[in-house]
């Protein structure tokens, strides 16, 4: 690797992404910076010239995680400086912002670290990397390795280069970041910051651009994505993510609009309304209530009780009566006891789940709870998790079975394993398998569930006369 970028010499660039899917657009934003400098994507390591780990920093084990990989990519590293070569490793992302001292301290081989506030900084740190490769001789003048943790007053969005190319028909659209909440088990306002809402103008301007590509499912994210308040067009105001919905919904090409993350007490009626009158709109929707217990609910600081959530649904059921939920829990949160538990199981009863996800506590530094004194024991959250996902796992199975017999418009993505059969994703983000010509790869067709399992569906495409 030489210190030049002006150059198109070829390059190979490895990028393994952690986490959630604010990550995963974050990857393919670096995807688009670096390649006008020359990259290339390759899935083999050995040949990368910089490898980067996008990581996620939610769960203890995302961490351990990185350091694994980090272990498996340093011969690799060490190969290429025999072979009179060099490959940059980059940590990015919430592990980066959160843990870079540490990730440097432990990984001293790795040359860049930095948070997701600044890879639009990375031309600039390739390049100064790169400067400090060519001093190696030199002990004196070799640098320690790059760290870029600041929050930057510009927002990166700024600085992004256009979109200009997408994988498939579905695209992520990044509208909103960072979060105000505090929830005393998260780390997200440290390693994103504060809330932030894309201009509308910025947000449709890229909305414009993914229809222009093909783009026929568009999934629009934030941290707390139903927490965006964009500034109008000509400045005058704002406008919530109900409006945008229905502004982002005028692009014909667009056939299915999602989005994702949101927090309950973010939830407004123009929201609510979208549901009701936006047809692309999918009628699934993630709302992670994290506790069926108002003790714990305010003790994780969550700002909302059982019965606001349970309101929140009512709602939503009534604008839109196929609509489905997911969410997200937290089991043995410090202080949990058995009722609190058994108010979990209760309200999972209650809502009723077309899928969810659940996990243990896990202490992340920094936050209020991983202080607490009342930490659960591993085998009781062990215990109580197996009787969550026990019956999470009852609800989505019996969610499977109602949908066959159901016709449900599904966006093929891909060859599956099996000769001749397409996969695709439902309106409620199962996988429907049907055997098809791979000609409907990247389009949307109408599809007769006939079959299900635990984690997918069967269909048979539904001929048209058009």
């Amino acid at each position: 690797m030489t210190s030049s970028l002006a150059n198109t010499e070829k390059r190979y660039l490895f990028i393994k992404t952690y986490g959630c899917q604010m990550n995963v657009y974050d990857s393919n934003r670096m995807t688009d910076i670096l390649t006008p400098l020359g990259f290339e994507i390759t899935e083999d390591l050995e040949k990368a010239d910089l490898a980067i780990y996008n990581t996620c920093h939610i769960r203890e084990k995302a961490s351990e995680k990185l350091y694994s990989d980090l272990g498996r990519v340093k011969p690799f590293k060490k190969k290429k400086i025999e072979n009179g070569k060099d490959m940059l490793i980059a940590v990015a992302g919430c592990t980066a912002q959160a843990e870079g001292g540490e990730v440097m301290r432990r990984a001293p081989y790795v040359d860049m670290v930095f948070g997701p506030q600044s890879y639009q900084n990375l031309p600039e740190m390739i390049a100064r990397a790169m400067r400090e490769k060519e001093t190696r001789d030199n002990p004196a003048l070799r640098g320690a390795g790059i760290l870029n943790v600041d929050f930057p007053t510009q927002p990166k969005f700024d600085d992004l280069p256009e979109m200009n190319k997408v994988e498939g028909a579905s695209a992520f659209l990044s509208i909103q970041e960072g979060c105000d909440k505090f929830c005393h088990f998260c780390v997200v306002p440290y390693t994103r910051g504060a809330e932030y809402s894309r201009p509308v103008k910025s947000v449709m301007d890229d909305a414009r651009r993914l229809s222009d590509l093909g783009v026929k499912e568009v999934t629009l994210l934030g941290q707390n994505v139903n927490a965006y308040h964009g500034a109008t067009l000509d400045g005058s105001g704002e406008i919530p993510l109900g409006q945008l919905i229905q502004e982002i919904a005028e692009f014909d090409q667009f056939e299915i609009i999602r989005y994702i993350t949101s927090h309950p007490n973010d939830v407004t009626q123009d929201l609510i309304e979208a549901h009701r009158d936006v047809k692309k709109l999918s009628p699934y929707l993630h709302l992670p209530v994290q506790s069926g217990s108002n003790r714990i609910l305010k003790a994780m600081n969550r700002k909302h009780t059982r019965n606001e959530y349970f309101k929140l649904i009512d709602q939503f059921r009534d604008a839109r009566p196929d609509i489905a939920f997911s969410s997200d829990f937290i089991i043995g949160f410090p202080g949990e006891s058995d009722q609190d538990h058994r108010d979990t199981l209760d309200l999972i009863r209650h809502v009723g789940y077309a899928q969810a996800y659940s996990f243990k506590y896990s202490m992340r530094p920094g936050t209020p709870a991983a202080s607490s004194e009342f930490q659960i024991e591993e085998a009781v959250k062990v215990q109580r998790l197996s009787e969550v996902q026990a019956l999470l796992d009852e609800q989505k199975m019996a969610f499977n079975q109602k949908c066959v017999g159901q016709e449900m418009t599904v966006l093929f993505e891909r060859k599956a394993r099996h000769e001749g059969q397409l996969s695709g994703r439902s309106p409620y983000m199962q996988s429907v398998y049907v055997q098809a010509n791979e000609r409907l790869i990247n389009q949307v067709a109408p599809v007769r569930i006939v079959g299900c399992g635990n984690n997918s569906l069967t269909g048979e495409v539904i001929i048209t006369d058009n």
